[in-house]
């Protein structure tokens, strides 16, 4: 793997696909052959080979590089091949068993693996004729990973996906790798690799081991800025549609879907989580911990709560979650990872409803505070809503905001009786009362039930489980004038703002359940000697005019001279709602010679 950025998903919604469309529950533009991988939603990425021997430490010495990728150090440490390849006589045979990764696998929940065949190594794991530099050749066991792991796959009914580097291959000698950039290669050196031993590989992976349902490339960059041409990456692609048509293809091949629909899902990043709704297939692939291989030194695990998010999260925006494991050489997976992975299996057990054949909802991704939704319809037509909530609110009461259709049933996925939990409805708020204890430690699932799709209300900033809300730059309906965004600063001690310098006018929009008085808190900095610009806030028939008083500095962090602008909250005013009802909350803000620094609007029921 290789930490990379893809392109942002932001505004990729637009693209429009000459794909074959079918009526999936989660998405729309989704071919025949990616079905399967948007029901399937969670699966496990396999990174083994000899770099697992050295457990991202060569002579003694941690791999160079900060990102400690382990699966590199054959390029970082500039280690000669036949060195390298002594680190397969660290290799236990007696004891690597693929079938236990399956196996694993299933525990976990996960419904496809996808293996590194062969990674920029140019290793591979299968008895390739086409080279010698192979397991089957390097080894006396003469084992084959790949046939091991397709026939266990086969066996325990798991989807199989195998890893080829194409791009980059170190061993090669007209391979890419990133000293090409000194030493360069020709166009015809890089084809002869390309014909020599691409092509040929990937054509005894696509013949050899019965159905493959996915091949993973690992092109991180598109194909305009490197060696690869189009060409021959349009005759890859060719070469798999014609000896596994519905073998699918991702978008790291170095084709982006913008420019070839026939690729059939984008990957993001490594560990990019994704951010928008999407109408088409697309996977996060992600680590337990950091380094993808086996590293010996690893620290850094991640939670089993925050890989679980990482799952729910993706889903809710139609994407899937592939989850890596790095085993040691001998074929072991680390405690660290296994027990995460077999607990979530547990919760998967219990809630995979809410993930497989599931996918996004209408609402905005982050509109609630309590967590994420995911929505399907079952085979009896029935529409159900699944609130992940990862944060149990202490007063029992789940508010969810938007949905204007009354489900005709709540209750908890956990709860095999289906008991109903206490609800009332009003007009585009439903309020839900939850049992003083939750039914799982890591997220709780409550099902909303509908007849049909439910009907929704999209701008509406939701109530909060503090019972307020938060008026926020980020979710307003609309606004103009004169400011510009600031992100926060000083490791978060400057808040994100607005900074305003002139008229600034915005809107948001709220739903009150409960009329009676609210008081309206208005976050802001403003570093005047004397008070000064002015704001307006208009809520429904309440009117509030107020100037700025200066909030002057505080330290940021003790005896580090560490002095910024200080942000206060305090109360501007309190408005009246007479009745149960959908309200704009419009503010004009004014500056003079001095910005007005303005982060949020806090409104609470007094």
């Amino acid at each position: 793997m290789k930490h990379c950025n893809i392109n942002s998903l932001k505004g990729l919604w637009i693209i429009v696909f000459s794909l074959i469309i079918i009526p999936l529950h989660a998405q729309e533009h989704t071919n025949n052959r990616a079905k399967w991988f948007t029901d399937a939603r969670f699966g496990m990425f396999i990174h083994w080979g000899i770099y697992s021997g050295a457990e991202g430490v060569w002579k003694g010495e941690q791999i160079r590089h900060d990102n400690d990728y382990a699966e590199w150090i054959f390029y970082r440490n500039s280690i000669e091949k036949e060195e390298y390849l002594s680190l397969l006589d660290r290799i236990n045979w007696n004891e690597v068993n693929p079938e236990e990764w399956v196996i694993l696998a299933k525990k976990a929940g996960m419904k496809y693996i996808t293996l590194t065949a062969k990674h920029h190594d140019g290793f591979a794991l299968w008895d390739s004729k086409v080279s010698d530099y192979d397991i089957a050749d390097q080894t006396k066991d003469k084992r084959d990973i790949v046939a091991e792991l397709a026939s266990a796959c086969r066996k325990h009914g798991i989807k199989l996906g195998l890893y080829y580097s194409h791009w980059v291959d170190w061993a090669h000698p007209y391979g890419w790798n990133h000293s090409r950039e000194i030493y360069p290669l020709t166009d015809e050196q890089y084809d002869e690799y390309w014909q020599q031993k691409v092509i040929p590989q990937m054509r005894e992976l696509l013949t050899n081991y019965g159905k493959i349902d996915l091949i993973w490339f690992d092109m991180w960059i598109h194909h305009s800025e490197s060696i690869i041409t189009k060409d021959q990456l349009v005759q890859l692609k060719s070469l798999i549609r014609e000896l596994q048509p519905q073998c699918l293809v991702n978008s790291r091949l170095g084709l982006s879907i913008e420019e070839d629909s026939d690729v059939d899902f984008r990957t993001l990043g490594d560990n990019q989580l994704g951010e928008d709704k999407l109408e088409y297939p697309w996977q996060s692939p992600g680590t337990v911990a950091h380094s993808w291989g086996y590293h010996r030194n690893e620290s850094q695990w991640k939670s089993t709560t925050s890989l679980l998010k990482a799952l729910i999260g993706n889903v809710s925006l139609n994407g899937n979650y592939m989850l890596n494991i790095g085993p040691r050489a001998n074929g072991d997976v680390p405690y660290e990872i296994s027990q995460r992975l077999l607990d979530i299996g547990q919760w998967l057990k219990i809630n995979g409803e809410a993930i497989y054949g599931s996918g996004a909802f209408d609402l905005p991704k982050d509109q609630h505070d309590w967590g994420h939704m995911t929505y399907r319809v079952t085979d009896n037509h029935t529409h159900r809503l699944f609130l992940h909530v990862y944060n149990w609110p202490l007063s029992n009461r789940l508010p969810v905001t938007g949905i204007n259709t009354e489900p005709k049933k709540v209750y908890l996925l956990s709860d095999k009786q289906k008991a109903p939990l206490p609800f009332s409805h009003n007009q585009v708020f439903t309020e839900i009362m939850l049992p003083h204890l939750h039914p799982d430690n890591l997220a709780s699932v409550v099902v909303m039930e509908f007849d049909s799709k439910p009907d929704i209300t999209s701008d509406l900033v939701a109530e909060n489980t503090d019972g307020g809300f938060s008026l926020t730059p980020g979710n307003t309906i609309s606004e103009e004038g004169d400011f510009k965004k600031t992100s926060k600063q000083k490791y978060g001690t400057i808040p994100s703002h607005l900074e305003i310098s002139g008229t600034y006018k915005t809107l948001w929009k709220v739903f009150i359940d409960k009329p009676g008085k609210y008081s309206l808190d208005v976050s802001y900095s403003y570093q005047a000697n004397e008070s000064g610009g002015a704001i307006c806030i208009k809520a429904g028939k309440n009117v509030i005019k107020q100037t700025f008083s200066p909030t002057g500095l505080t330290v940021g962090e003790p005896n580090e001279n560490w002095h910024i602008e200080k942000f206060m909250s305090p109360e501007t005013g309190t408005v009246k709602f007479t009745e149960p009802g959908i309200y704009e909350i419009s503010v004009r803000i004014e500056s003079d010679n001095e910005p007005i620094h303005f982060q949020y609007i806090w409104m609470e029921k007094q």
